[in-house]
């Protein structure tokens, strides 16, 4: 297993004019409040910015974040195995915005909730809907156990494939457009 560096917000913010940032959360989460300069780059399109990343990387010292840490230090392991280094931010922009820190929000644009909200409203809504119809289909009850199991499953994995499924709907998507410029903006 590869080990990943860290770095702490106190850190990192006293480098950030020395760093590129990339946050790796979706378009909505990014929208919804980032670190001053970061370029979004969610976690599933990472593997279209590898090149963008590796000069990038050759330029200077990169930094991804996401809301807690996890899936940044996931973007961290994958960039490590096309030879890319990259630390991550300790506690996330959570940790972040906790210190008091800054962050940057588009003008107009609509926030998002972060992925965690997202998933507990639909895992709760669903194990909900699971139980209110399990009392005319017992059946249907097994959905709001597969839900818990999923949780439990997602705690001890560190893993979320409900989040996974949520950061396809519409609104966690990036615009190519939005993809493209932020590659470009890298290249430069």
């Amino acid at each position: 297993m590869t080990t990943t560096a860290v770095l702490a917000p106190e850190q990192a913010h006293a480098r950030l004019h020395e760093l590129t940032v990339i946050d790796v959360r979706t378009p909505g989460e990014y929208a919804s409040g980032h670190l001053p300069g970061a370029h979004n780059i969610p976690l599933d399109h990472l593997d279209e910015a590898l090149s963008a990343l590796r000069s990038v990387a050759d330029r200077g010292d990169l930094l991804v974040v996401c809301a807690s840490g996890a899936r940044s230090a996931r973007a961290c392991e994958r960039l490590a195995e096309h030879g890319i280094t990259a630390a991550t931010l300790t506690g996330g922009t959570s940790a972040w915005t906790q210190l008091g820190h800054d962050v940057h929000r588009p003008t107009g644009a609509r926030a998002v909730w972060a992925m965690e909200r997202q998933v507990r409203l639909a895992a709760g809504s669903l194990v909900l809907a699971g139980l209110a119809a399990g009392r005319q289909w017992p059946r249907v009850r097994l959905l709001s156990a597969g839900i818990a199991g999923g949780l439990v499953f997602s705690a001890l994995t560190d893993t979320c494939g409900m989040a996974r499924v949520l950061a396809k709907l519409p609104h966690n998507r990036p615009r190519a457009t939005d993809l493209d410029a932020t590659l470009a903006t890298l290249a430069e």
